[in-house]
């Protein structure tokens, strides 16, 4: 197995000649024959059992070629691409061009490559970091939440429902005078003031005591789903069976005892405004790391084969295959679930692929430029973190990537620090 040559055709784009000599591909057409021989029977041979001289006098000596080009070309074909020393990033397209068992196989191996990567003004980059203000509004909201969290829901017996309250009613609808599909329920649970059902129902059945019988008028919208409903007129017959109201519990010292850690209202003020403080300092601080690396995908020219952006796609809808695997949905379904096709969801991935790319290339450049090291303890330490993660063996990590690629990774992400530490931030 040889490489002929590599010649490059376009930008990032290089066809390899390469050629598996008649010794080696004698050796796979005898593979081809001792896998494909229990298929075949001869006249006088049992099945399995006809030579492979005599099959190939029976049916022509290129009877196993395919076969055999099928088992040498990807050895062949790995060691060409790595005795041409690129940096390929694309599955090689191969052609068999000649196969004889005199000259062995030819083929044409089309690949494209890592694109060259220019990248300038990576350092002192500027941008501004706004934090937003914490009010008193937001601290309140907080607080409402958690009074709310602890509410309950107290019965009504000694006054008709209202706005607000929660009933549970039978109902049945009629148009015309007869009942119509969809329009009955028992023991149905509705907030009055929700908005669940059409316009004047609820409201209409607010002032009525627990145990009473009684019709409203209503009409559908005229944009209703159901055609013969739209803009109809109806009649529902409804019986309220009971009445709750949600009991949301005064802020106090006492409440907070019971409900967090703290003891009194202003300790558990104090805390949730310090919180609310630390996320509006962590978005803004990711905010800025964003437009960090903004700038820097805008400062970095390169011609990027379009093989690139699609394999990066084509990962990220196996990253999403793996998100909904443990909730037992596939890809089909998701798509079912959401309106969209697969070549949708593709597409909707495009543009943040394209930009994942072109900023992976960029920090690569820099790590290269800043002569970026990783040692060996570090890609031994990052291993060993990724086993504790996914609880797996060092050796059972190494499997799935190589020490190269976790050194890569690492040096991407030194570099990710090193703009960002050179940074100017407003």
């Amino acid at each position: 197995m040889s490489l002929k040559s590599t010649n490059n055709v376009e930008t990032n784009k290089y066809e390899l000649e390469v050629a598996i000599s008649a010794e080696d591909f004698e050796k796979s057409v005898q593979q081809a024959y001792q896998r494909e021989k229990g298929k075949i029977q001869l006249p006088g041979f049992r099945k399995g059992k006809a030579p492979r001289k005599l099959i190939e006098r029976e049916f022509g000596e290129e009877f196993f070629f395919e076969s055999a080009v099928n088992i040498a070309y990807p050895a062949a074909v790995d060691d060409a691409v790595k005795e041409s020393g690129l940096e390929v990033v694309s599955r090689p397209e191969v052609e068999v061009t000649s196969v004889s068992k005199a000259e062995g196989v030819t083929m044409k191996v089309t690949v494209f490559t890592k694109p060259e990567v220019e990248i300038k003004d990576y350092k002192g980059i500027e941008v501004t970091k706004e934090v937003k203000t914490v009010s008193d509004e937001d601290v309140e909201r907080q607080v409402d939440a958690l009074r709310d969290r602890n509410s309950r829901m107290v019965t009504i017996d000694d006054r008709a429902a209202e706005m607000g309250d929660d009933v549970v009613i039978d109902f049945e609808g009629f148009k015309d005078g007869t009942a119509f599909e969809g329009g009955k329920a028992e023991d149905f649970t509705l907030n009055l003031g929700s908005g669940q059902f059409i316009p004047g129902f609820e409201d209409q059945v607010a002032g009525h005591n627990i145990g009473e019988e009684f019709e409203i008028n209503v009409t559908f919208p005229e944009d209703y789903q159901v055609e013969d409903l739209k803009g109809a007129p109806v009649v529902f017959k409804i019986k309220l069976k009971s009445i709750s109201k949600k009991e949301v519990p005064e802020l106090d010292d006492d409440m907070v005892k019971d409900a967090t850690e703290f003891d009194t209202v202003e300790e558990y003020k104090a805390d949730v405004r310090k919180k609310l403080e630390e996320h509006a300092e962590e978005h803004a601080n990711a905010d800025v790391e964003a437009a960090i690396l903004d700038k820097v995908v805008e400062n970095m020219t390169a011609e990027i084969p379009q093989v690139m952006f699609d394999n990066r796609v084509n990962e990220m809808m196996m990253e999403l295959e793996q998100r909904l695997a443990p909730q037992g949905i596939t890809l089909e379904l998701y798509c079912q679930y959401t309106g969209q096709t697969v070549d949708q969801v593709k597409k909707a991935y495009q543009d943040q692929a394209e930009k994942q790319v072109k900023l992976r290339l960029a920090l690569e450049k820099i790590a290269e430029l800043e002569n970026i090291e990783v040692t060996d303890d570090e890609a031994a330490q990052e291993i060993q973190k990724i086993a504790d993660q996914y609880k797996m063996t060092v050796d059972q990590v190494k499997q799935y990537i190589t020490e190269e690629n976790v050194k890569k990774d690492i040096a991407v992400g030194k570099a990710v620090d090193l703009v960002k530490d050179n940074a100017v931030i407003k």
